[in-house]
């Protein structure tokens, strides 16, 4: 098994994962509707569509950060743009409770040049008011209370969901509740080893929209990517057992982001070996044939290749839950 191989192989697994579809949302958020729609919301008198950006919540921070910088931009124009005052509104979901990752995201606040002012003020918190706490003390924005009426941009927040599938039902059991039972677009924002996944849990809670179903979108705000270190060959020469984490680091020039907020590179190999057997549709998956979680997902067979060349590169030294 060649050099290469193995560094194309955690690429292939990790971009697919990723799903990057949305990378300027401020250019989704303003696209036109199509004429059919347009001809359906007069005929109904239907209220403004909504769209709707999700941000799940994750230790790597600078989802949150992309995320919030972009909707802080998107609020600002619309404020001052007053020809869109009646197009529809945008809706920003802060999502996430307590559960086996929440440390994680503390550990994050608690350990980030900036953040970690917050790290008293948000310990035991769940995740999402964690993104609240960031949201609104370092990026001037706020969060919507229950009893206010939404205006063209609007901050709720789902603080219930312990894992992807409640990511989806919650949040639209909040939308619901804010009186936003069809969206037009929902654009998830979530770890980039997750979105994949998290998309299709989305899918899934939405299927029973026959007739409105909103158009989905993946936003991972950054798609990984890995180097083999320049030592790996000298380390793969020399006798003793050698981890593929030992061989590989981020590609942080393409990625745009410093080491520091991304995952420990066993962590990071972990996460995106664990997704794939969750994401096929099969007996022990969470497809339609499996458990039933997630929306049917088509697996290439360059991603099942790339799966099977770790597998056997790793040699079972990483876990997948």
């Amino acid at each position: 098994m060649g050099q290469p191989a193995l560094e194309e192989a955690v690429n292939t697994l990790a971009s697919f994962l990723a799903f990057e579809q949305v990378r300027d949302l401020r250019q989704l958020l303003d696209r036109q509707p199509s004429a059919a729609a347009e001809r359906t919301d007069k005929l109904q008198n239907a209220p403004p569509q909504t769209d709707v950006v999700v941000l799940c919540a994750s230790a790597v921070l600078s989802t949150a950060e992309t995320v919030f910088s972009a909707f802080a931009r998107y609020a600002h124009s619309r404020a001052q743009d007053n020809r869109k005052t009646d197009d529809g509104r945008c809706v920003l979901v802060l999502c996430g409770g307590i559960g086996h990752s929440t440390q994680l995201m503390h550990d994050a606040v608690a350990s980030h040049p900036t953040y970690r002012s917050l790290a008293e003020q948000v310990a035991g918190q769940p995740e999402a008011r964690v993104l609240q706490a960031i949201a609104e003390q370092y990026f001037g924005l706020k969060v919507d209370a229950e009893n206010t009426e939404l205006g063209a941009t609007a901050i709720l927040v789902e603080d219930k969901s312990t894992n992807c599938g409640a990511n989806a039902s919650r949040t639209r059991e909040v939308l619901q509740s804010r009186g936003i039972a069809e969206p037009r677009t929902i654009i998830v924002a979530q770890d980039p080893t997750m979105c994949r996944r998290t998309v299709a849990s989305f899918e899934h809670v939405y299927s029973d929209k026959v007739d409105a179903r909103p158009e989905l979108y993946s936003w991972p705000t950054l798609v990984p990517s890995v180097l083999l270190r320049p030592e790996a060959a000298n380390l793969l020469a020399h006798p003793g057992h050698r981890t593929l984490a030992e061989l590989l680091r981020y590609d942080v020039a393409k990625m745009r982001v410093s080491e520091s907020e991304l995952w420990g590179m066993p962590r990071f190999l972990d996460l995106i070996m664990g997704e794939i057997p969750r994401l096929r549709d099969d007996s022990g998956g969470y497809g339609p044939k499996g458990k039933g979680f997630i929306a049917h997902v088509d697996i290439p067979r360059e991603v099942e290749a790339a799966w099977k060349t770790l597998d056997g590169a790793l040699g079972g030294h990483v876990a997948r839950r």
